[in-house]
């Protein structure tokens, strides 16, 4: 079993810049990739991006592509999510997520919030 633990949500204004990072403290593992995905109220969850855990390759949904970017810390088990120019709408739970073969996603975070004022 692989605890993930995000941090760095909270409230902000539009067009400011916030950093989530998603950690798995005290394991080792192999990862496949690594994604983001968030949840506003009354919506299903959504994919946000995911970085392939070997190359760094990133990819990410048109919402937000431009303006997040995804990064890894391999010796830390860490993945960043780096989100400016935020938007009201992108105001949502934002969970990680590992994925240790291709198959999807195993492990999930507990989540964190991210509300973008207007």
């Amino acid at each position: 079993q692989v605890q993930l633990v995000e941090s760095g949500g909270g409230l902000v204004q539009t067009g400011d810049s916030l950093s989530l990072s998603c950690a798995a403290p005290g394991r080792t593992f192999t990862a496949y990739e690594m994604g983001w995905f968030r949840q506003a109220p009354g919506k299903d969850r959504e994919f946000v991006g995911g970085i392939k855990w070997n190359f760094g390759n990133t990819y990410y949904a048109d919402s937000v592509k431009g303006r997040f970017t995804i990064s890894r810390d391999i010796a830390k088990n860490t993945v960043h999510l780096q989100m400016n120019s935020l938007k009201p709408e992108d105001t949502a739970i934002y969970y990680c997520a590992l994925r240790t073969t291709v198959a999807g996603y195993d492990y999930w975070g507990q989540g964190t919030q991210v509300t973008v004022s207007s």
